[in-house]
């Protein structure tokens, strides 16, 4: 085990950290939009991309023949974009070779798979290809942070990426370093892992119905009021995939539910029970969750009644040693 630890550790030790990438690496790529922290991973993975197809082997491979990253963390490609790239690849043909590995008879797809299912789309048998040696833990980690990096890319459909992602890594601070992520931005997209299955679900189809904020924010919701706080979230999350509700107003929507009917259920559980003296109403016993109440209306009562109660609660709460 602690060999394996080592190799882990040796093959992640080449990704840099954000602090040190140079300036004009960066720059190469200012077209790029990334969260926080990834402008630098970005650079990195994109110049590991370039060190990859420098040392790699052009060909013509059957399109067929190729299959997608196993990391990839997109679950829908915009049609019309990949419509006008196929289009593009129709008139003008492949202009960069897509970027591919050997695994047992298939080639899986390092970078470039945008390009791989246009040719797909308009029937192309062939694509160009740079056949390159790579590491399922640059695979993982390329994949992750050029898909991080685009617009179009949900933080539902990064925080899946991510997970299956953390099994090539000996921890998820190694993993979040190599990502050029904080913690705490780690975190937030492994709190997708936390919601209810139901809702899950219907990101599975939809991952763009929850952004990384407000998956946070719901499963805490969730977690301070416990099954309270599921049932909420069942009756209010159909308003969300509806479009009817904000994403950003469910928490605190399922607070105030939640909390609610704590306080109606609290309010039914309350109990009265009046007791009489002859025909006469002499008072009453109430119970609910916060306490227990005997009222008994002045002048009912004997002071030897009035002594022997007293005495009675006295000895309850403040036993007389034996």
């Amino acid at each position: 085990m602690s060999n394996m630890r080592e190799q882990l550790l040796a093959k992640t030790s080449g990704i840099r950290s954000t602090s040190s990438i140079k300036e004009e690496e960066v720059k190469r790529n200012n077209k790029t939009q990334t969260a926080p922290g990834l402008a630098g991973a970005l650079a990195v993975a994109q110049l590991r991309v370039q060190e990859l197809e420098s040392n790699g082997t052009s060909s013509q491979l059957p399109v067929a023949d190729i299959v997608a990253n196993p990391w990839q963390p997109r679950r829908v490609f915009n049609e019309a974009k990949l419509s006008e790239l196929a289009e593009s690849i129709r008139e003008v043909g492949l202009m960069q070779p897509i970027v591919v590995r050997r695994v047992e008879d298939k080639y899986q797809i390092v970078a470039g798979e945008r390009r791989w299912r246009a040719h797909k789309m308009v029937g192309i048998d062939d694509i160009k290809a740079v056949v390159v040696e790579c590491s399922d833990e640059d695979m993982a980690v390329l994949a992750l942070v050029e898909n991080m990096s685009r617009d179009d890319l949900s933080d539902y459909e990064v925080s899946l990426s991510i997970r299956q992602t953390e099994k090539e890594f000996p921890g998820r601070k190694r993993m979040a370093e190599a990502l050029g992520m904080s913690r705490t931005g780690l975190y937030q997209f492994l709190s997708f892992e936390k919601l209810p299955d139901f809702i899950q679900k219907d990101l599975d189809l939809h991952p763009r119905l929850l952004g990384g904020n407000a998956a946070e924010a719901i499963v805490a919701a969730i977690r301070k009021h416990g099954e309270a706080g599921v049932e909420a979230a069942k009756e209010i999350w159909p308003l969300v995939v509806a479009g009817s509700m904000d994403q950003g107003k469910v928490s605190a929507t399922i607070k105030a539910l939640a909390t609610r009917r704590a306080t109606m259920n609290s309010a039914s559980e309350r109990s009265i029970d009046k007791f009489f003296s002859g025909k006469e109403h002499a008072g009453s016993i109430t119970k609910d969750v916060n306490s227990f109440t005997v009222k008994i209306k002045a002048g009912v009562l004997t002071e030897a009644q009035e002594t022997q109660i007293r005495e009675l609660i006295s000895e309850m709460f403040h036993p007389q040693p034996s």
